[in-house]
């Protein structure tokens, strides 16, 4: 599709691209846009239904799929991108051309979103503090790496491929090994439902280097289908990944994960008005059943004084 049809749809920037997202990648991103904002609202909606001790990861992933949608919303419409110059050009019509249209909106979502999956995982295992910290920089160094990587024309761009792909071996370690273990300890149904989004998101994630292999990183697969596949893992690692990990722990105290909240106006039940009169305590001990007592009065006898 050349720039004339692009620019005839709608899709203009200030950067000259000549290999970018058609009107159907902008419709892609729309609808994942939709999917991640309906997904945001029913993890809030039904965080309601829960004490406010127990919304923590109702709340992280409610976040996480309303910076996805905000990032999917700029990319349907054609913003926060870049043009660089691929380093190999292809002889196929749809990724012809020596611009290749970089999201860099992408990565800025990944930034902040990644950590707060990374994190949600930890705190299901158990981990200490200090392991949390230096797994979520790992995350970021992944992250960075990509867009550094993404944004680079020349060969060099593999080398940070390279460095993300060792921090990312950090992450997978920390979540599949110590994680495990920690998780081990809280239970059987914890350690169950940890093992399955820890083998899930593991998973997933070691597909996203293979899509910027082909894409950003090789030019080998059209913008278009670049969209689509992002657009599928990005579902499955937050929308997806948040319901399966609140319906895994539906009936789990969060105080068991080591996650202690105060709530400073706990749900409690309404207490009856004390009784004002001594007919109101009288019937309020006949509705119960039971009969109503009066303080007994004592009179003070003075002692008798021997003569």
């Amino acid at each position: 599709m050349g720039n004339d049809v692009f620019r005839h749809n709608g899709f203009t920037n200030t950067v000259t691209t000549n290999n970018h997202i058609t009107v159907r990648g902008s419709d892609w991103y729309w609808t994942v846009c939709a999917v991640m904002t309906v997904s945001a609202f029913g993890f809030m909606i039904h965080s309601y239904f829960k004490p406010r001790s127990q919304r923590l990861f109702h709340y992280l992933n409610a976040t996480v799929c309303l910076i996805a949608a905000i990032s999917y919303f700029c990319m349907g419409a054609n913003l926060g991108w870049t043009a660089i110059q691929v380093e190999w050009m292809r002889s196929s019509a749809k990724v012809a051309g020596n611009m290749r249209q970089i999201f860099y909106v992408r990565y800025i979502d990944w930034f902040i979103t990644t950590p707060l999956i990374v994190v949600q995982l930890l705190l299901v295992a158990g981990l200490p503090t200090p392991t949390i910290l230096y797994t979520l920089l790992m995350t970021e160094v992944v992250v960075v790496n990509g867009l550094v990587g993404a944004l680079v024309k020349s060969s060099y761009k593999w080398g940070f491929f390279t460095f993300g792909a060792v921090a990312f071996f950090f992450v997978a370690f920390a979540i599949a090994w110590d994680g495990r273990a920690y998780a081990r300890v809280l239970g059987v149904d914890v350690l169950r439902i940890f093992n399955i989004l820890a083998a899930w998101t593991i998973l997933l994630w070691t597909v996203y280097p293979v899509i910027w292999g082909v894409s950003e990183g090789g030019n080998i697969i059209a913008p278009d289908s670049e969209a689509v596949s992002y657009g599928v893992l990005d579902l499955l690692t937050k929308p997806v990944f948040g319901a399966v990990l609140i319906w895994g722990l539906r009936n789990v105290d969060l105080a068991r994960l080591g996650i202690h909240v105060n709530d400073a106006h706990p749900r409690i039940p309404r207490a009856e008005p004390a009784p004002r009169t001594e007919k109101d305590a009288e019937a309020a001990a006949a509705s119960n059943g039971a009969t109503a007592t009066t303080p007994a009065t004592t009179t003070a006898t003075a002692p008798e004084t021997a003569v």
